[in-house]
């Protein structure tokens, strides 16, 4: 894939979506995406400890780590920039063993996390941070699935069109953060 070339691509994420992600792909997302954050994902882990079922099914799901302003009249979300993925890092290998297929955040991932991404043939892509309000332009529709109290920490469904995103680790672990930041170590 050349530089000026962008993967279009659909959520939920099939297997084969999920592992033909290649660290340093650009791509645009359309479909659903789940919208969930840190005390979103420990009450999903302390369902999961209790024995009971999750509110939302996680097989194939992409989850963006998100939580949205309030949305202005005649929008479906406001801001919604990314949440710093590291702090859902406790709560992700218990969650990809129930099929979430993708994630998006920002900054780095623990080696449990990576190598749990590696099992289940899955990546993890960035958004950019500090585009909040660019991001939520290709967001469609947010609707609240489980845990409302949490107000922008909820498990939502947002329908997204052309959602801009960067696959950071792939399924097999390549981490773009590693490799496009190498050139400039020599300098």
């Amino acid at each position: 894939m050349s530089d000026d070339q962008v993967k279009r691509i659909r959520a939920p994420f099939d297997d084969a979506t999920a592992r033909s992600l290649r660290a340093g792909d650009r791509v645009l997302i359309s479909g659903v995406i789940l919208a969930a954050r840190d005390a979103a994902h420990k009450r999903l882990v302390e369902t999961l400890d209790r024995g009971e079922a999750l509110p939302v099914d996680l097989r194939g799901a992409v989850v963006y780590y998100v939580g949205p302003s309030p949305a202005k009249p005649g929008q479906a979300i406001g801001a919604a920039g990314p949440t710093t993925s590291g702090r859902m890092d406790a709560y992700t290998p218990r969650l990809l063993d129930q099929g979430l297929k993708g994630m998006i955040g920002k900054g780095y991932r623990k080696p449990e996390v990576v190598e749990a991404m590696k099992k289940h043939g899955m990546p993890y892509l960035a958004a950019v941070g500090g585009a909040g309000a660019l991001i939520a332009r290709s967001i469609k529709k947010y609707t609240v699935l489980a845990y409302e109290d949490l107000g922008p920490e909820a498990v939502a469904a947002m329908e997204v069109e052309d959602f801009p995103a960067i696959v950071v680790i792939d399924s097999l672990g390549d981490n773009y953060y590693e490799t496009g930041q190498a050139p400039y170590r020599q300098l």
